[in-house]
């Protein structure tokens, strides 16, 4: 069973084909079973929380590192935990969040997931509009608000607004913990491009609003958002990883 469950995740490290994913996390499924039922009771349905467990369990599927040589059960579980906890702080700030906004953005996120399990890949803002029949704008602001992409947004909403990287860190973290943090987003960023560098410098230590960011790199104010977006899902990645 071992054997044949790590020849299935060499198969997809190799081909990167979904159907092998796919397959792979329908014989973990009894993991986000699990997961969701203990978060059950905190005004979230079961089937919610199962399907986010599940979509959770996908992108385990897609992360893991057979050569690191840990079970997949044991880099799921808190994979899947810290989606779940996500999803919690997510919700409430979708209680702050005007009604129609907070509708776009369970649509969409709705919609990214189903695209992502169908293709493998993130739809882009305009894809996501033109299905949805919303402006590319509104799209993007219902990203960034709610929490789908970025880790970063205040509570207003508003976009452009100053923001804590340190909002990318799991859930739950204690303050005395902080220091060993920033070393640990130190790292997480030794990697990136200068360009990347200096968005972030921008946007989490100047705090530049997008529109003064994307002034300042030459580029445009809906470039700095999608960098921005990816740079925030990576570094998320990364930290939870750690």
């Amino acid at each position: 069973m071992a054997e044949e469950l790590n020849a299935l995740f060499a198969r997809y490290k190799e081909t990167g084909d979904i159907k092998i994913r796919n397959e792979i996390a329908e014989r973990y499924l009894y993991i986000a079973e699990i997961l969701a039922k203990k978060f059950v009771g905190r005004g979230v349905p079961y089937d919610d929380l199962y399907q986010e467990a599940s979509y959770a369990l996908l992108r385990a599927v897609e992360r893991f590192d057979l050569s690191q040589g840990v079970q997949f059960s044991t880099f799921a579980t808190p994979t899947i935990t810290g989606e779940l906890k996500n999803y919690f702080r997510d919700k409430v700030r979708l209680v702050k969040l005007p009604r129609k906004l907070a509708e776009l953005h369970v649509a969409v996120k709705k919609y990214c997931e189903k695209y992502v399990q169908d293709n493998g890949v993130q739809p882009t803002a305009t894809e996501i509009a033109t299905a949805l029949s919303a402006s590319e704008e509104d799209v993007i602001k219902a990203l960034e608000t709610g929490g789908t992409l970025s880790l970063d947004q205040t509570d207003d909403g508003e976009k452009g607004q100053s923001k804590s990287l340190l909002d990318a860190l799991p859930v739950g973290e204690e303050d005395f913990e902080r220091v060993e943090t920033r070393e640990s987003l130190r790292v997480a960023m030794k990697d990136l491009s200068d360009f990347d560098k200096k968005l972030i410098a921008y946007r989490f230590r100047d705090n530049l609003s997008q529109a003064e960011a994307a002034t300042k790199l030459g580029v445009s104010q809906m470039f700095v958002s999608r960098s921005e977006r990816r740079l925030l899902k990576l570094l998320k990645e990364r930290l939870q990883t750690d």
